[in-house]
């Protein structure tokens, strides 16, 4: 047997590492960046290059550095990089955990180093990585919510092993495939801020304060270019959103005057007026930047005047004595963009009809903007449609994935907004890389996954963290007369379910506010006359009341799914399109939902697969070279 001769194999390392380079330089710049720690010891770099991503880490230690993805945070079921320089040297090494957080190295090699470097006070890495690897140890890289987790050591990991990094650890919600968006830089821009002054938090779990504002510029034409949270220091898990709502125009400043909790049967009425949203922030998310040709309108009798700021504070500790002042800042320009912005709110109307059974893996709810509400106010104000270009998905606790999906002539779309790995402590805005266009004729629903797992009653729609929400909200362009389009499911059937034959009425009324909302299918509030079981409960007393299993909760699913469905389709000044309060027919749609088939890639089995192609030439190049004979 013949022999290869030794610079074979250097020739195939020297091939491997041109197939490597191959892939693409480096990239000059990483438009993305995040602080991953408290003490700015480590920042994280990315930025896509094709089928891949490249990273680059600043960390201020001499020793090893972590990176890596996990599903839940933590180190279980883990796809970890660990690398540094020691003595001179670079490293990288591919590892994974299992579910018992054991570090394991990992047989395919995806992480590829591409620089190194270590100075008295820091280490600098740079690396790479395809988004779809091939390998079960890997983490797929999509356009959903990436858990990034970290750490680092002063020692290097050949040193005493694997060292244990101790408290240099954490994590961090990114999303590390969001588009590349063209800042235009505001440092000389002029702003103004709306900030809540002095508010006092009460020791209870949920919170809604609202507060009535004027804005500043009148009389000319301006646009927002930029919204950035106003989060006052160490309150970062205080504030879970903020809301700020266009309010009616014939309001006076005597609305000025002092703030008020939210859906409180003595908030002022003028709060009433303020239903269509302007803009939303939720927690985790950091400024967000129109794009260059849109801009929120400012200064004309058409603009918002009044708005209310309304900012949810979550307190499950029930902390006492807390003052906030957080809020928002509007950045401005004179230079008029091309089109106006405006906000849909779509997903389900938050309410009781909402609910989600207990001990469920799984749940899923859809809140529809329904082909009707959007035939009616996009065939009267722009039957060319609008362009979407941003989408904040917002849910509770209980959420686990959301996908606003998208149907054009009943033909599904690709999916318009997702994110499968949904995190409470994380939502904000996600651009879209290309704008879509929404026509008359469309519709659009906003499927909520939930787990319940640990819970013994029901969930239901509401305001607490505790509660939940299936929302999506829509920034588009060009700005037409529709707020809010979402739907309501029938409750007679659900209460036909856990067995309900008859209800009655109370006379007394009550002030209504988020629960109920007419004309509905049945007005609230309403008491159990039969069966016995439930004589004299309330709707919610008779759902915790029966008892839920697993294949109930998948039979509840199923019939919700189906359910007709309360059309929500409203304007500016509470006004409302024709469609409001009409019954409607939830389209028939695939279940569930098919995710696009994804293409892995691994590098290393590539260059594996051209090392070994090297090798095969060079064998017959060595064997045809030895059985010729000499020329003559």
């Amino acid at each position: 047997m013949r022999r290869l001769r030794p610079w074979a194999l250097v020739l195939g390392g020297l091939l491997c590492a041109a197939a490597a380079a191959a892939a693409g330089p480096p990239p000059r710049s990483y438009p993305h960046s995040a602080v991953l720690d408290g003490a700015a010891a480590y920042r994280l770099l990315w930025g896509r290059r094709g089928s891949s991503l490249a990273f680059r880490l600043e960390v201020r230690t001499r020793g090893y550095v972590g990176f890596g993805l996990s599903a839940s945070g933590g180190m279980a079921s883990a796809d970890i990089v660990v690398g540094g320089v020691e003595r001179g040297q670079p490293y990288l090494q591919d590892y994974f955990t299992d579910e018992n957080r054991v570090l394991k190295k990992d047989p395919q090699q995806d992480y590829h180093l591409e620089y190194a470097m270590e100075n008295s006070t820091h280490t600098i890495l740079a690396f790479s990585r395809e988004l779809h690897t091939c390998d079960t140890n890997d983490k797929s890289i999509t356009e959903s919510t990436v858990r990034v987790i970290w750490a680092y050591h002063h020692k290097d990991m050949g040193e005493a092993g694997q060292n244990y990094h101790g408290s240099n650890r954490g994590t961090k919600s990114l999303r590390l495939l969001n588009p590349e968006k063209e800042e235009v830089s505001s440092a000389s821009l002029p702003y103004f801020d709306l900030r809540n002054k002095d508010v006092p938090v009460p020791d209870k779990d949920t919170t809604y304060w609202c507060q009535m504002f004027k804005i500043p510029v009148q009389h000319e034409k301006h646009h927002v270019t930029k919204v950035e949270p106003l989060i006052q220091k160490g309150h970062e898990n205080l504030v879970h959103h903020i809301l700020l709502y266009q309010c009616s125009s014939n309001l006076n400043d005597s609305v000025l005057d002092y703030g008020h909790e939210c859906y409180h049967p003595n908030m002022p009425d003028s709060f009433l007026t303020c239903e269509t949203v302007i803009f939303a922030w939720a927690i985790g998310g950091e400024g967000f930047t129109y794009p260059p040709h849109v801009g929120l309108s400012i200064g004309t009798a058409a603009d918002p005047q009044f708005v209310l700021m309304e900012v949810h504070y979550d307190n499950p500790s029930y902390t006492e004595g807390l003052i906030d002042n957080s809020g928002l800042r509007l950045i401005y320009t004179p230079v008029i963009r091309k089109y106006d912005a405006g906000v849909i709110e779509a997903g389900l109307w938050v309410s009781l009809f909402h609910n989600i059974p207990p001990g469920m893996p799984e749940f899923v709810s859809e809140g529809h903007c329904t082909l009707e509400c959007l035939e009616e106010a996009l065939g009267a104000e722009r039957p060319a449609g609008i362009h979407v270009f941003a989408v904040l998905l917002h849910a509770h606790l209980a959420g686990r994935a959301i996908r606003m999906r998208h149907f054009h002539n009943g033909e599904e779309q690709k999916l318009l907004a997702y994110d499968d790995e949904f995190d409470f402590n994380f939502q904000e805005f996600q651009y879209l890389k290309e704008e879509r266009t929404i026509l008359p004729g469309d519709n659009l629903i906003t499927e909520c996954h939930y787990s319940t797992v640990d819970r013994i009653r029901m969930t239901w729609g509401g305001l607490s963290t505790r509660n939940e929400m299936c929302l999506s909200y829509l920034l588009y362009y060009p700005r037409i007369n529709l707020t809010r389009c979402a739907s309501i499911p029938d409750i007679m059937e659900q209460l036909q379910f856990i067995g309900v034959k008859e209800i009655y009425r109370p006379v007394r009324q009550v002030k209504c506010l988020w629960i109920c909302v007419a004309p509905l299918f049945l007005t609230w509030p309403f008491i159990i006359k039969s069966p016995k079981q439930y004589k004299n409960l309330s709707f919610m007393d008779a759902m915790n009341k029966f008892k839920w299993s697993r294949s109930e909760g998948l039979s509840y699913n199923e019939l919700v799914l189906k359910l007709p469905v309360n059309v929500r389709c409203s304007k500016t000044d509470n006004a409302e399109w024709s469609i409001q309060g009409m019954t409607a027919l939830p389209p028939e749609i695939e279940r569930p939902y098919k995710t696009e088939p994804v293409i892995c890639n691994s590098s290393s089995c590539l260059c594996c697969s051209l090392f070994l192609t090297l090798l095969f030439v060079v064998h017959i190049a060595a064997s045809t070279i030895g059985n010729t004979g000499p020329l003559v």
